[in-house]
């Protein structure tokens, strides 16, 4: 090779050795910036895509929990109802058993007083031994009857003008008729002022109850006017033993 081939090789300038590098320098940043940009727009679909996808799928999810919440609501709101009318059902059902039970504890109260009664009478029968009206004509008369041994003596009497009662032991009866009989007095008199338990003299009506005779038969009642009376009377007596001896047999 000639320093003459040197030279035209290495000359800068001329067309034959330029024109080869130009297709490599231009179209590269061309097809570099083109290709992203027809990327953008396939990802946003595709990101639209997933979040309509998600969205969906949250709003059916959602639907459904909303549907088994509202059957479940459903079922509560029935099941309370139920319930509800089960419980007032039951309520009633009490009531009704409280009503019974109180109406069976008032008869069962009411009977067991009526028993509790039943059983005093049994134990203390109560019975009326004068109740026919008599009689007195004048000072001279009188009426009497005996005091039961063991019973309580209720003395009740009524009479159309004064009268006198008294309740006697029998030695004082004795006494009250050996006043009438050696000296002539008035049985009125004697009767009332020869001793006597307990007296009511000058009276229409008399009432009281006499229970020294619940263990003693000792006593009797006597009654009296002077003048010409009817007395009506109303007298009973109760069992009522005593334990042990009362009035004048105690001592």
């Amino acid at each position: 090779m000639t320093p003459t081939d040197m030279d035209q090789l290495t000359t800068p300038g001329g067309p034959a050795t330029l024109e080869p590098d130009e297709p490599h320098t231009v179209p590269a940043p061309l097809l570099r910036t083109t290709r992203p940009m027809a990327w953008v727009p396939m990802f946003q679909s595709r990101e639209r895509r997933w979040w309509t996808a998600a969205l969906s799928a949250t709003l059916l999810i959602t639907a459904l929990g909303i549907g088994v919440l509202y059957a479940d609501d459903t079922n509560n709101q029935a099941a309370i109802r139920t319930l509800t009318t089960q419980n007032e059902s039951l309520t009633g059902r009490n009531q009704i058993i409280n009503d019974r039970l109180n109406t069976t504890q008032a008869n069962l109260t009411a009977t067991l007083g009526e028993l509790a009664k039943t059983k005093a009478e049994l134990e203390h029968p109560h019975l009326t031994i004068w109740n026919v009206p008599q009689q007195l004509k004048g000072s001279s008369w009188y009426l009497a009857g005996g005091v039961p041994d063991t019973f309580t003596y209720h003395l009740q009497a009524t009479s159309t003008g004064p009268m006198s009662v008294s309740i006697l032991t029998l030695e004082q009866w004795a006494k009250a008729m050996a006043c009438v009989d050696p000296g002539g007095g008035s049985t009125h008199y004697c009767v009332h002022h020869s001793g006597a338990v307990q007296s009511w003299l000058s009276v229409t009506s008399v009432s009281s109850d006499f229970h020294l005779a619940e263990g003693c038969a000792a006593y009797l009642a006597v009654f009296t006017s002077a003048s010409t009376v009817t007395v009506t009377p109303n007298i009973s007596v109760t069992y009522n033993p005593a334990s042990s001896a009362t009035g004048t047999c105690a001592g």
